[in-house]
């Protein structure tokens, strides 16, 4: 295996700023970190990754001193585009340069900022992911322990219904920078919210290790859309925790369609009794972009259900990699699991790997999984060419109406419009360059 580089240098985790507590974090994380090595792709979880082109060495940490960044415009552009918002954070390159609340969600006891300000943000950070390193699967959820500035959370408290979307946006601005962004999303008992968290950047060849807790109380109902559309020379390798009490809800819907190399790993833990976790994504890649998801339905109590759906579509030399797993535990009696990832390969160079699992140690439940890649229907695009619509436009058509089924169910209206535009300006581009291709022959 590699050897861990000066990347990580575990000495940086004594200089960066915060209170005792979030200090004694990260050293904790950083003497674990000492002693481990990169991943590899004969790992399961990251077989069929790209890790192993991975070269830390061009990386340098963000600078946590000195004046902070200011926010581009794009970034802020990013933060409007849920529409009007009852609050916001955006977070440059790890560090937070703009936090703003409406006074009436204030007044009612929604925060957001920095964990570090908040009065309980020791019980708040790791609840869901867990001590330093503790449920991290590698070494990079340890480097994030160790490295990450300032941490955010959005809290709502119990009882408390937030009618309008919550934005943070998590942007990555200077080339060759290393970012461990965090965010907390807490809702109390019977709260409930739909927070939109953009993940964009400039033309930048970054590396951006974000993780997301999500921790949704008993009978809280959180909708949540992450929105990946980092620049095209970016890495991401993201995780998503998430922990559902009893007869909680959460949606958490993924959009992804930028960055070199996007990995995002989504762990959902169903933890209290008739709590549900529905999981969506719809993706587009095209030129040498690979997208990669894991996925994880973890049924932990009785009563529980989760349904994934995963669409995409992959053109050019593309790649996406998917590899979900439900898994029922001996107390998860009465669960319902079920598991959908569709990819269609919109050229003969695109690839896409698909692979579902099941670990059931229950024998009263409902699950099931399916998986399917390959072309456009042929029957589909005859039946619309034998009416007289040319080949690439039928294509065009068909790959429409296939992303809709998730398109229509993603958190956040205005949000969720904004994904639909970048995806049709992408098909557009496409048909306009085989329409090209076409005249000239």
């Amino acid at each position: 295996m590699p050897a861990l580089t000066s990347t990580f240098d575990p000495a940086v985790a004594g200089t960066l700023p915060g209170p005792e507590w979030l200090r004694a974090r990260r050293l904790a994380a950083a003497e674990r970190l000492a002693g481990m090595e990169l991943p590899t792709s004969e790992e399961e979880v990251w077989r069929y990754s790209l890790v192993d082109d991975l070269d830390l060495d061009s990386y340098t940490l963000a600078a946590a001193g000195g004046p902070r960044p200011v926010a581009p415009e794009a970034a802020l552009q990013a933060a409007r585009s849920a529409g009007e918002a009852a609050g916001c954070v955006v977070v440059v390159d790890g560090r937070v340069v703009h936090v703003e609340l409406a006074e009436r969600w204030a007044r009612r006891g929604v925060r957001i900022g920095p964990v570090a300000d908040q009065p309980d943000g020791a019980e708040l950070l790791g609840a869901v992911s867990g001590a330093p390193g503790a449920a991290s699967p590698d070494l990079f959820g340890v480097a994030h322990d160790a490295c990450s500035v300032e941490p955010v959370a959005i809290v709502v408290p119990d009882g408390v219904v937030v009618d309008e979307p919550i934005v943070s946006v998590d942007w990555m601005s200077t080339e060759g920078a290393l970012t461990f962004p965090h965010l907390v999303v807490r809702l109390g008992a019977d709260a409930e919210a739909t927070v939109v968290d953009h993940r964009g950047g400039d033309d930048v060849a970054g590396l951006a290790v974000p993780v997301v807790e999500l921790a949704v109380g008993p009978a809280a109902r959180l909708r949540y859309l992450d929105v990946q559309c980092r620049g095209p020379r970016s890495w991401q390798i993201a995780t998503q925790a998430s922990q559902v009490e009893r007869d909680a809800t959460l949606v958490a819907a993924q959009a992804a369609l930028g960055g070199a190399y996007a990995r995002t790993r989504a762990d959902c833990r169903l933890v209290g009794r008739g709590a549900t976790g529905n999981l969506m994504a719809v993706y587009y890649g095209d030129g040498d972009q690979t997208l990669d998801f894991r996925t994880f339905q973890d049924h932990a109590a009785p009563d529980t259900t989760s349904n994934l759906l995963f669409k995409g579509a992959v053109a050019g030399h593309a790649r996406s990699v998917y590899t979900g797993l439900i898994r029922v535990r001996p107390e998860g009696r009465g669960t319902n699991a079920f598991q959908t990832n569709r990819t269609i390969k919109l050229s003969e160079h695109a690839w896409a790997e698909s692979v579902p699992n099941l670990e059931i140690e229950n024998n009263d439940v409902h699950c099931s999984h399916a998986s399917a890649v390959g072309p456009i229907d042929e029957d589909q695009r005859f039946y619309l060419e034998s009416r007289g619509v040319p080949t690439e436009v039928a294509e065009r058509l068909i790959v429409e109406g296939f992303f809709r089924e998730v398109l229509a169910q993603l958190p956040a209206t205005e949000a969720a419009d904004a994904v639909w535009s970048r995806i049709v300006e992408r098909l557009d581009e496409r048909l306009d360059e085989r329409l090209d291709d076409r005249s000239a022959t």
